[in-house]
């Protein structure tokens, strides 16, 4: 079945806690994945972020609204008890535990009295309270950075020919690729021929050159359009080159650069804009925000 939402995970929590017993994170976690019949790939199913698996993350936060609420404690890092309060919430039996039913703890509504965790639970009430607030921002920003995307790529659909060729060798350049701007601009100008728009140093030491061909199609790029940009690289004794669009490629084009000897790289508008927000060419940040954990070894006293 699939990974149960955070808060469907409280319950079967702390009644796996109901015995008294300091239980470990990776027990605890055991138990849920084994009471769940999740298989290995929905316990390795990872955050949007890449940083962090998903249902662990879910139990986390589950122990994060416990330990607020009162309900268990941790005697040690990784380790969690139930309480006399907790005791006495399974005294009474409860067909669930969720956010709202914690909600009758003094402690809980301050851990979620400000403006931005309201928020987040009103998002997930909405989406039948299924993620965590991790998942909500990371999320959230999945379709703030989709968004963006989709803007970027339109704003370069309107720029001149000349302008998208200068963006394509500066997003290059941030990319690590060597040379000046000046130096990529000059010949960018004098290159401009047999299906060439520009020329960069593959490294700061010049050692080999990467050539470029920047076009904003309107259609699909085939194969034809491909083949010509390859023939034109062997008329540069290049071995190396770049295709940049604002639109996509074929099926056949793909295909076809995977089987020849030459070295190209073909780039489709999507994947253009993606590089762009990586490599912070035309966008600038708007608002940052820091997500701290606690330092766990800072308070080990072992030593």
């Amino acid at each position: 079945m699939a990974i149960p939402d955070f808060q469907s995970m409280m319950l079967p929590i702390l009644t796996f806690l109901g015995d008294g017993k300091e239980r470990k994170s990776k027990d605890i976690n055991e138990y849920l994945s084994k009471k769940y019949e999740l298989t290995e790939d929905e316990l390795k199913e990872m955050l949007p972020s890449q940083r962090a698996r998903r249902f662990p993350n879910r139990v986390a936060w589950v122990f994060t609204y416990f330990k607020h609420a009162g309900l268990i404690d941790s005697p040690a890092r990784g380790v969690y008890r139930i309480t006399d309060t907790g005791r006495g919430v399974l005294a009474k039996n409860p067909e669930r535990i969720d956010l709202r039913f914690l909600k009758q703890y003094d402690s809980i509504k301050e851990f979620t009295s400000s403006k931005k965790e309201k928020i987040v639970e009103e998002t997930q009430t909405q989406a039948e309270t299924v993620r965590t607030p991790t998942e909500v921002m990371q999320e959230e920003y999945l379709i703030m950075k989709r968004s963006l995307a989709q803007d970027i790529l339109s704003t370069v659909k309107s720029c001149s020919p000349t302008f998208f060729e200068a963006l394509v060798v500066d997003l290059l350049l941030a990319m690590g690729y060597g040379g000046s701007r000046i130096d990529a601009g000059e010949i960018t100008a004098k290159t401009n021929d047999g299906g060439i728009d520009g020329v960069i140093k593959e490294d700061k030491l010049g050692l080999d050159s990467v050539y470029i061909q920047a076009k904003r199609w309107q259609g699909s790029v085939g194969r034809p359009d491909v083949q010509a940009f390859v023939g034109a690289l062997e008329g540069q004794r290049a071995k190396k080159g770049v295709m940049i669009t604002t639109s996509t490629f074929s099926d056949g084009a793909t295909s076809y650069v995977k089987n020849i000897d030459k070295r190209v790289v073909l780039i489709d508008g999507e994947m253009l804009a993606e590089l762009m927000i990586e490599h912070n060419v035309g966008v600038a940040a708007s608002e940052t925000y820091v997500v701290k954990k606690i330092d766990s070894d800072y308070f080990s006293e072992e030593f």
